[in-house]
């Protein structure tokens, strides 16, 4: 069987059990503040454990993409080691909400791998938790007893807590769990030693294959444990490591999964990959490296997120550059690699994720550019590296942490690069400052969590009334929590019913007043969503919470929103008609005072092109479209109708569409619009620029806030006239103006590079013959960093081999710069840092750098001459003991 046909028949067998096969969550989760990505198949379900959300099927399977990178499960470091640990992978799965337990699920999962995937039952391994006694749960008998009908009790073994009682992150929905493993090795191998041995001990062929995951427990931020109303259960089967079992192979990547991305690695770079785990073979890790990655980042980039510099952008960021710095340091490649693999991907992933299919070019045009943008930073960092100082012939722990965490490189990079200048790497410094990082992250991490405290228990969900009301009645609170988060408190309540709309789709969350039955008032300061909750943030809790309450949103401010809200889906429409239809929306702010919308595109938008745009929204409010809004419409009803759905975004069996004139702008999404395009009153872009590779961001403004930024342009404008003493054709004298600038500017920097070329070659004139290298040392005056750099490596360049002394006098400034030729560096005892470190304190400063060149910065211009003096002779004593 092929990968194609393995996950079909799991999906077909679990059909056949009554489960409904259901699609994958997006890979970054939204709307959980526990979790950055999904990093299990149960994450979308969450809401069903806990009992905040109906319950719709009780039996689903789907296949989930996950990814493993950050927080307690990471499997990052592992990747690339061993055949069979990813960062981004498929979890087949299997739920029961409430409805069958532990007897059905491993009845049918022995069924499965063992008669309709033909896996040799001999080969088969179990395990059962075997209790915690500082939890006080007891060994799972039950399911030990189930597995004596299928397995001998030499195969069924007991697992502690680490390895058999499954938990998604430190607090939420959990249980004990039962592993099934199985034993690849060849027969001889297990002649020698049982599978019973290695079991869970890291052995590239004895590897756990499927976890079935019995909830029955809600962990809570104290580290106690609730049981859970009803019981659960939740499977997840690593699909690559499933597809290595029937195939037959040794490693995930011999299989049909990955062979297409490494053979298209190896006609790229033309190095061969021969599947050698050995730790000298770093050309067959780095295959495995930038396979696995690629498949990491173009996942999450179709699902919505791009890299960035913060969040689950900036963790995306690092996986990709990992990729380049294996590629760059042992497949000795220079140039953009990822990007290139792009093709081979979605081709491969069509049938089961077609959406990356559709967004091709877009993902490729992406990771091309943050490729091209690290390639650069790489070589920084390599520099950077070359000015580190060594002490005892060690690179400090801090230093090797901020190469990793700075620029990216993983230690092993920075050990290799140490070893080359027979250097150690303070390897306990560095996991020192590695933990204080995660723990940094953890700590953050669980601030963002805390213990509700049940009001009232109820059967049916929370109730949203906001798209007809902003205000409502007789509500009630069924839960809230304190969350103490940093220096500031947070307090969180959850109603029965609400008119807030909680902040989602770009739109940001209402705000307003919760009022107590007994005049008790609260101030409604966000409303956010976590999972499916609508989460009212409040300034305090109320004395009594069980008492009656009404909501008041704040209208006006609500009105505002929705008026640059509709204008969002007006915009995207005329720029899909201006652009191309190659424009998807990637991602957006909706706010009372403007909107932001970024979306896919690959050049610079014209001036004419925005006008146009503009154009185009305004004469859409001018027609006085009436709102259509089907509330409660099938998803394939709504993707007949031609409606725009967002990549990444998770949609149920019934959708909200909203439509601005059939012809013009329809659009899945869950937010709040104006009843008629003329409520806009005017649309105004205010700015438009690059947020990153392949997108474009347009900002603007609507209704009267459009109106005031139209005023405030035109009275700068009239300021910007008076200034130039004229009613006519302001334009023309400024364009004048910066001109002339541009003509003196150029005259300037002529000037300043003849002065520095004829400082050079006073200061080339005035060196000092010595027998193995010419000597500069002299003063010189108000050149900047950059310039006294430049002329210090011209020097050194023009004397080859040359020793470069050069102080520099700014002001109440001082500047110095050691230059030794590398070659001389070998012959003699010059290190300039170390001769700079002793001058810098004549200059009331100090400084560092590397053998070959150092700098060094004071307070005391006056110091100067000493200091080229100091250094001076050191060098000459160096040259007179060598001789």
């Amino acid at each position: 069987m092929n990968s194609g046909e393995i996950r079909q028949r799991f999906f077909s067998y679990f059909e056949d059990k009554g489960h409904k096969i259901v699609p994958s969550a997006p890979i970054v989760n939204k709307n959980d503040p526990t979790l950055l990505f999904t990093n299990a198949g149960m994450n979308q379900f969450k809401d069903y454990f806990l009992g905040t959300k109906k319950i719709e099927n009780t039996r689903v399977a789907d296949t989930q993409k996950c990814l493993r990178v950050s927080g307690k499960h990471n499997d990052l470091e592992e990747v690339g080691v061993d055949g069979y640990h990813h960062t981004m992978f498929e979890m087949l799965g299997n739920w029961s909400f409430g409805d069958y337990f532990k007897e059905e699920i491993i009845d049918w999962s022995f069924d499965l791998l063992t008669e309709v995937y033909g896996l040799p039952q001999e080969r088969l391994y179990a395990t059962v938790f075997e209790g915690d006694q500082g939890d006080g749960l007891t060994k799972d008998q039950e399911a030990e007893d189930l597995w004596k009908k299928y397995l001998p009790e030499d195969r069924i073994l007991e697992g502690s807590k680490k390895d058999n009682f499954w938990e998604m992150g430190d607090t939420g929905p959990c249980g004990p769990c039962s592993e099934i493993h199985i034993d690849l090795r060849s027969d001889a191998d297990i002649d020698k030693l049982p599978g019973r041995e290695l079991i869970n001990k890291d052995h590239p062929l004895v590897v756990e294959l499927w976890n079935l995951v019995f909830i029955q427990f809600n962990r809570l931020s104290d580290g106690s444990l609730q049981s859970l109303d009803k019981n659960h259960v939740d499977t997840g089967m690593g699909f690559e490591r499933l597809c290595m079992a029937i195939q037959g192979k040794t490693s995930n990547y011999e299989t049909d999964v990955f062979t297409g991305l490494l053979d298209k690695i190896g006609s790229i770079t033309r190095h061969q990959y021969h599947n050698s785990y050995e730790a000298d073979a770093k050309v067959d890790m780095t295959f495995r490296v930038v396979a696995d990655h690629l498949r990491a980042v173009a996942f999450t980039i179709m699902d919505g997120q791009i890299p960035g510099n913060s969040g689950a952008g900036y963790v995306i960021r690092r996986i990709l550059r990992r990729a380049v710095r294996y590629y760059y340091t042992f497949l000795d490649w220079k140039e953009p690699l990822l990007h290139q693999l792009v093709g081979t991907l979605a081709t491969q992933f069509e049938a089961v994720f077609p959406e990356m299919k559709a967004q091709e070019t877009f993902i490729t045009k992406v990771i091309y550019e943050e490729e091209k943008s690290f390639l650069r930073t790489l070589a920084e960092g390599i520099q950077r590296f070359h000015l580190l100082e060594a002490k005892n012939n060690m690179i400090q722990g801090e230093d090797a942490f901020l190469l990793y965490d700075t620029y990216g490189f993983p230690i092993d990079l920075t050990q290799l690069m140490a070893r080359e200048m027979k250097l150690d790497v303070d390897i306990a410094g560095f996991k020192e400052e590695l933990e204080k990082q995660k723990k940094r992250s953890r700590q953050d991490a669980a601030q963002k969590v805390g213990d509700w405290t049940i009001v009232r228990e109820t059967d049916r969900d929370p109730v949203f009334l906001g798209y007809d009301q902003t205000e409502v009645q007789e509500a009630h609170i069924l839960r809230y929590r304190t969350i103490e988060k940093k220096k500031s408190t947070i307090h969180q309540i959850v109603l029965d019913q609400t008119p807030f709309y909680a902040e989602g789709g770009g739109q940001i969350g209402d705000t307003g007043l919760i009022q107590m039955q007994d005049g008790e008032r609260l101030l409604v300061l966000d409303t956010v969503r976590e999972n499916d909750l609508i989460v009212h943030l409040t300034d305090r809790l109320p004395n009594d919470p069980a008492q009656n309450l009404t909501g008041h949103v704040d209208h006006d401010r609500r009105h505002r929103i929705a008026l640059n809200h509709s204008a969002t889906h007006l915009l995207h429409a005329a720029l899909r008609q201006v652009l191309g239809k190659h424009v998807q929306q990637k991602g957006s702010l909706v706010a009372e005072t403007h909107l932001r919308f970024d979306f896919s595109h690959y050049e610079k938008i014209s001036e004419e092109q925005l006008s146009e745009v503009e154009r185009i929204v305004n004469e859409k409010i001018s027609q006085n479209i009436p709102l259509q809004e089907d509330r409660s419409m099938a998803l394939d009803e709504a993707r007949k109708a031609g409606a725009m759905m967002l990549f990444g975004e998770k949609y149920g069996e019934t959708v909200r569409m909203i439509t601005f004139d059939p012809d013009y702008s329809r659009e899945l999404c869950g937010g709040i619009h104006v009843n008629r395009t003329s409520e806009i009153r005017l649309f105004k872009i205010t700015s438009e620029s690059s947020v990153a590779a392949g997108i474009r961001r347009v900002e603007a403004r609507t209704g009267t806030a459009a109106v005031q930024f139209l005023e405030d342009q035109v009275n700068e404008l009239n300021a910007i006239r008076r200034l130039f003493r004229s009613t006519g054709n302001i334009k023309g004298q400024i364009e004048k103006l910066l001109s002339e600038n541009a003509s003196l500017t150029a005259d300037l920097m002529a000037f300043q590079q003849e002065q520095n070329q004829n400082l050079r070659q006073k200061l080339t004139d005035k060196a000092i013959r010595q027998d193995d290298y010419a000597l500069v040392a002299e003063e010189v005056e108000d050149l900047d960093g950059d310039q006294l750099k430049n002329l210090v490596y011209e020097l050194g360049d023009k004397l080859a081999p040359a020793v470069i002394v050069i102080g520099n006098r700014q002001k109440e400034k001082a500047q110095l710069m050691v230059y030794i030729d590398k070659t001389l560096t070998d012959i003699f005892d010059f290190h300039a840092g170390k001769l700079i470190r002793d001058a810098a304190p004549l200059i009331s400063g100090g400084g560092g750098g590397q053998p070959f060149f150092a700098t060094a910065g004071g307070k005391n211009p006056d110091g100067l001459h000493d200091a080229v003096e100091r250094i001076v002779r050191a060098i000459e004593t160096a040259t007179n003991t060598k001789k």
